[in-house]
């Protein structure tokens, strides 16, 4: 990017946290003294998401989204649609997220979090485990990536968002923002649900996430669900980050053939039948969809397809 840098480059960040995990142990200081005072302009969640774009000093625009877990892909899906829309050439995307005593203690107060190591899809599952990273994705133009001698890893396939508004942290009984998320990437993808290799599902561990996603897995997919697993056994919910680190590694499993499995499984819940891959699985791959679902229903799925 640097040494062919695209015309128009924007740096879509999705992050909810922000600069929290300092300002919040400063909190007494803002009220009593100035000692700490420069921490204040890195509280706001998109203070990070300049910082970033000043150290590189590439960037045209800057946009932060802030949706909670489905945060990254909605950047990503935002990024293809300024790039469809022809305001800019290409598009850095996806997500970043601290774990700070706010994260913490949120997720302690709606009792989902799991002590030991989460179990996402299993009936004795008892909550997530918090994480924390960053990943992104560099989006832009075919044609444009081949004039500028880039080797393209995927092709964005499809993407769609959708928003149940059932409730502010649970989703819907019947998971209908998941199936209208999933629903809708693939109309985007011109794809039909049999096309699907593998997802890489939001899989928290929590008991309403694992049960409504696996109910919105049926009624997308019927009696054949794809191969599908979560990876937050490995790296914890990122949350605003998940997108952007599962993206990653939705991509590397379609580059290298392969299902990650999903950790700490042990019996199939009681609501839906379908259950993860659990010991990894290698076969050809070309389409993966990778699901993020947010608080307040706000879901998104995105699909990666392989360049024929």
């Amino acid at each position: 990017l640097t040494e062919h840098k695209p015309d128009r480059i924007a740096f879509i960040n999705g992050t909810t946290v922000g600069g929290m995990e300092k300002s919040e142990l400063y909190y007494s200081d803002f009220l009593e003294n100035n000692n700490h005072s420069e921490y204040i302009s890195a509280h706001d969640c998109g203070a990070g998401t300049d910082q970033v774009a000043d150290y590189f000093s590439i960037f045209d625009a800057t946009y932060t989204i802030s949706t909670a877990c489905s945060s990254a892909i909605n950047a990503i899906i935002l990024g293809a649609n300024l790039i469809k829309a022809g305001k800019v050439d290409a598009v850095v995307v996806g997500g970043t997220e601290c774990l700070s005593k706010f994260h913490l203690n949120g997720f302690n107060t709606l009792m989902i979090l799991d002590r030991e190591p989460c179990k996402p899809f299993s009936r004795n599952r008892a909550g997530l485990n918090l994480g924390e990273g960053a990943a992104y994705l560099v989006i832009e133009k075919e044609d444009a990536a081949k004039k500028r001698g880039i080797t393209q890893l995927c092709k964005l396939g499809g993407y769609g968002n959708a928003c149940d508004a059932f409730h502010q942290t649970a989703s819907s009984p019947n998971g209908q923002g998941a199936y209208l998320a999933m629903k809708g990437a693939l109309a985007d993808a011109q794809m039909s649900p049999a096309e699907i290799d593998y997802i890489n599902v939001h899989g928290t561990g929590t008991p309403n996430n694992d049960s409504t996603e696996g109910i919105a897995l049926t009624r997308v997919f019927g009696e054949h669900v794809p191969d599908f697993s979560s990876t937050k056994a490995y790296t914890g919910h990122t949350t605003s980050a998940a997108g952007g680190v599962e993206s990653v590694i939705s991509i590397l499993a379609l580059q290298h053939n392969f299902v990650p499995p999903t950790l700490n499984f042990s019996e199939p819940m009681e609501e839906v039948a379908t259950v993860p891959v659990t010991k990894t699985k290698h076969k050809p791959m070309k389409h993966i969809m990778n699901n993020s679902f947010g608080f307040g229903g706000n879901d998104s799925s995105c699909i990666f397809s392989k360049i024929n």
